[in-house]
């Protein structure tokens, strides 16, 4: 692994040095706040966890949301074109696993609380903020499909517990943040 010092120029870097190991223990370094994205409709229901999230522009509202092609959910979330972002509070861990792994979806919708907004997506009833969305764009890269998501409605939650957050391959509370690295 280069060092940011020895990597001072853009002519010294060695763009072939980077493997999908080194690349995924770099990202693990990288910390984010933990999403439950949902979907519903003709394509049925579907949920999985994302780090993978963040925010385009405020003009129009729209969010990036990043998934696998070969994703259990990939289809109902690509098919029914709505999804909603849920961000966890801090001890909703489980839930995460949950919907990180490969539980079936109708396990995944049993464990949690739903209601709806806008596009009829899941919102889950306890999240730390949700954001109800269209997808507006789609554009493919590696092993991932980018989402573009127009953000038609967004419920903000009753707790604020800190947020739930994962970094160095665990999970972490909002609280914890500053000593991430001791």
């Amino acid at each position: 692994m280069t060092s940011l010092a020895a990597s001072s120029s853009a002519s010294s870097l060695d763009l072939q040095a980077v493997t999908a190991t080194s690349y995924r223990d770099a990202m693990a370094r990288l910390g984010s706040a933990v999403h439950i994205v949902t979907t519903d409709g003709a394509y049925g229901w579907a949920g999985f966890a994302a780090s993978a999230v963040c925010s385009v522009t405020d003009g129009p509202p729209t969010l990036l949301v990043c998934i696998r092609r070969d994703s259990s959910a990939y289809s109902a979330v690509t098919g029914n074109g709505v999804l909603c972002v849920n961000t966890l509070e801090a001890g909703q861990e489980p839930l995460s696993q949950l919907f990180g792994g490969k539980t079936p979806m109708s396990e995944r919708r049993d464990a949690a609380e739903w209601t709806r907004l806008r596009t009829a997506a899941p919102v889950l009833v306890n999240a730390r903020i949700a954001f109800d969305c269209h997808i507006t764009q789609c554009t493919s890269i590696g092993t991932h499909d980018v989402l573009f998501c127009t953000v038609a409605d967004i419920a903000h939650g009753t707790q604020s517990l800190g947020g739930l957050y994962y970094a160095e391959r665990r999970y972490w509370h909002f609280a914890d943040a500053p000593n991430l690295l001791t």
